[in-house]
Formats: structure tokens, C-alpha cells, sequence
């Protein structure tokens, strides 16, 4: 009669079953930073600003893996990934901004289990949250009203100024602040003339002559046409998808064409092209920062001597001083003011459809922020037709 296995031959046996149900995987030894160097030197082909997004979206997750002495992805596990969002809520982050972050980190990992530097479970313990619509909307655009006060302004204490035409052309465009910050005087067309240089662009594109009289034939000056240029430093959002024509109001063609003859700075980036918003400063680009910057002073009521709502003083209020306007409560961002853009587009009447075309995304039900009163009183004619009808 054979004896009682003891507990430890019954744990042995134990092991043995789980290792061949379920194999430890052959895990190739990766520092952390290493791994996230390498995945986003691998993403040649998304624009600087993306790139610098996605760095942004995983620093936190590095300086984690500090704090937990995780110098190696390969001790890595979905314990881990459990206490790293647990970390990141108490941070109080919003489900939009937990999806995005989450969402880089989960393609990173990904990328790191192809280098096997990670279980396959651990891309799969990051629970990436599904945002509802309202939670996807920031609702911090700049106000249709204010944009217009602050137009107002412009045009009567600043015309024509590069500030001016800066606030301008973001606010009837759409535009982003990289494809505002990579025009050049070049993709600027504000007379008949000026479609001579479409011609050359087209040719030089291999369009045939013919084809491209007729399409000339139909264009209407003036627009802009930005361009994607990343071998000189400014790549649209989208690449060459986002090149498109952007018309122009007159009067918004008028103001540019003023802005050009008296104040633009006639100088040349390091790249011996003419930028739109040019600087004395620099490589002779207005660079983001700058323009961003003066976006966020723009948009303080008391730049213009309206009352501070915020019970600040002006004179030594923080948000004044150069290179800090974004510490005022009613400062916007560029990003910002393209989201009131939208909806003043859209409550004005502007397709869905042409609306995206303008402004070269898909996801305009995120950025529209209607005003519902005005929205439903521009369907009124439409209400009007239904009892036509039945006359």
C-alpha cells in the first residue's frame, strides 16, 4: 500500500499542472523610459505636436514605475497597473482626460508586449473608461459673446496688428494652433492674381494644365490653403489629408491684405520661407508658445478695461504678467476658442457635413456646444414650411 503524498509533493504536482496550463512567458529585460523612447521613435509618421501629447500622456506612468522601483518592465503586473489608476483618480483626473492617458499608456504596453517586455495581461489590466458624450464635451469654450466683444476691440484699438489678425483667423477658420502657426504669406490668396501661384502648385503637384485651369476657373479669392511641410518643421494634425482651402469673408481677406502692407514683419523662418505670422524674435516664426500665450491675454476681460469678474486687481494680478496669462479663470486656450467656434458656425446655420470639411475633423459632435434658444430659432422657418405644406 503506497503512503499519503505530503503537502509539499501535493504543491509540487501544483506547480507542475499550472505551469503547463499556463507557461511564464519568455520576458526580454527593458527599462521602463528605454521602452517608451523606442515606441515613440518609432512614430515618425504623427505630427510633433502628437508626439508630445503621448509623452505627456506616459510620464506619469514613469515616474510610477520610480516610485515603485520598477526598473525593469519585465517585474511589471496588473497589480501594478490597478494601483497606477487608482493613483491617477485620486489625482482627481475626469473620465475624458483618465480615456485619453489610459488609452496612449494601453497602445504603449501593447507595443512593449511585442518586445516582450511585458506579460500579455498587463495591456489588458488597464481599464480605459468609455466617456459619455457630456463627459466628452469640455464646456470651457470661449463664449460667442466674448469672442465678438474681443473682435470688436481688435479692430478698433488694433487693427490689422499681427494679434489682431491672429485672434481673427482662428476664430473664422477653425484652424488649429499648428496649421495657423505653418502658414506662409505663399498660402495666403486674396486676389485674382494671386491664383498664379495655385497654378505652380498644382503643376508642380503633376496635375495636367487643362485640369487645373478648369479648377482655377471655379476658385474665389480669398482663402487660405495650409499646407503640410514637415521636412521644414510644420506637419498639419492629419499630414497631407489636412491640406484643404479654407475660404475667406471679404472683409476678413481685407484686414489680412492690411495686416501684410503695414505690419507684417518682412522676414524669412530658417528655412528661407515667409511666414504668415512672422518675428522679429527667433527663427523668425511666430512660435506656439508666443501664440498661444497671446490668445490667453487676449481673452482676459481686462485686457480690454472690462472689470475683472474674478475680484483680482489688474495691477497685480498674476495672469498679467508676460508669460502667465493662462492663470486667469477666463483666459482660453486656441483650442478653446475653436470649440466656440464651432458652435458660432454651426448656430449660424453651417452644415454638419461642411463644417468638418472646414475644419478637417470628424468629431465635431465634441466641440459643438450648442445654444440651444438660438439653434431651435433657426429651425423655426423649418416648422413654418410643415404648415405650408398643409395649406
Amino acid at each position: 500500500m503506497s503512503e499519503d503524498p505530503s503537502a509539499a509533493d501535493v504543491l509540487e504536482r501544483i506547480d507542475e499542472l499550472e505551469a503547463r496550463l499556463d507557461p511564464e512567458e519568455d520576458l526580454e529585460p527593458m527599462s521602463p523610459e528605454a521602452a517608451r523612447e523606442e515606441w515613440l521613435a518609432r512614430l515618425d509618421d504623427r505630427s510633433d505636436s502628437t508626439i508630445r501629447s503621448y509623452r505627456d500622456r506616459t510620464v506619469h506612468f514613469i515616474r510610477f514605475c520610480e516610485t515603485y522601483d520598477i526598473e525593469n518592465l519585465n517585474d511589471l503586473t496588473t497589480r501594478h497597473m490597478k494601483a497606477y489608476e487608482s493613483a491617477r483618480i485620486s489625482d482627481g483626473l475626469d473620465v475624458s482626460t483618465r480615456k485619453n492617458e489610459w488609452g496612449t499608456l494601453q497602445r504603449f504596453l501593447e507595443y512593449c508586449e511585442e518586445l516582450d517586455a511585458v506579460s500579455s495581461d498587463v495591456p489588458d489590466a488597464v481599464d480605459v473608461p468609455s466617456p459619455t458624450k457630456e463627459e466628452r464635451i469640455n464646456t470651457e469654450k470661449l463664449p460667442i459673446e466674448r469672442a465678438e466683444t474681443i473682435l470688436k476691440n481688435l479692430k478698433r484699438y488694433r487693427y490689422a496688428t499681427r494679434e489682431h489678425v491672429t485672434f481673427l483667423l482662428f476664430w473664422r477658420t477653425t484652424m488649429r494652433l499648428g496649421a495657423l502657426h505653418g502658414l506662409d504669406v505663399e498660402d495666403v490668396y486674396l486676389e485674382e492674381d494671386d491664383l498664379d501661384r495655385l497654378l505652380r502648385h498644382y503643376e508642380e503637384e503633376g496635375y495636367a494644365p487643362s485640369v487645373v485651369e478648369k479648377m482655377l476657373d471655379r476658385a474665389e479669392t480669398p482663402f487660405v490653403f495650409p499646407r503640410s511641410r514637415p521636412e521644414t518643421g510644420t506637419r498639419l494634425k492629419n499630414g497631407r489629408e489636412g491640406e484643404r482651402v479654407i475660404n475667406l469673408a471679404d472683409e476678413v481677406g481685407e484686414i489680412v491684405a492690411d495686416y501684410l502692407r503695414v505690419n507684417r514683419a518682412d522676414v524669412e523662418d530658417e528655412y528661407g520661407r515667409a511666414p504668415l505670422l512672422s518675428s522679429q524674435k527667433g527663427d523668425g516664426r511666430l512660435s506656439k508658445s508666443a501664440i498661444r500665450n497671446w490668445m490667453y491675454v487676449l481673452t482676459q476681460p481686462c485686457e480690454f478695461g472690462d472689470e475683472c469678474p474674478h475680484d483680482r486687481d489688474p495691477e497685480t494680478c498674476e495672469a498679467r504678467e508676460h508669460g502667465y496669462g493662462n492663470k486667469c479663470p477666463s483666459a482660453r486656450s486656441p483650442h478653446k476658442i475653436r470649440t466656440g467656434s464651432f458652435t458660432w458656425h454651426r448656430d449660424r446655420g453651417w452644415p454638419r457635413r461642411d463644417l468638418e470639411a472646414k475644419a478637417n475633423t470628424t468629431e465635431i459632435d465634441v466641440y459643438d456646444q450648442p445654444e440651444h434658444l438660438t439653434r431651435a430659432a433657426g429651425r423655426r422657418d423649418l416648422l413654418d414650411r410643415l404648415d405650408e405644406d398643409n395649406e
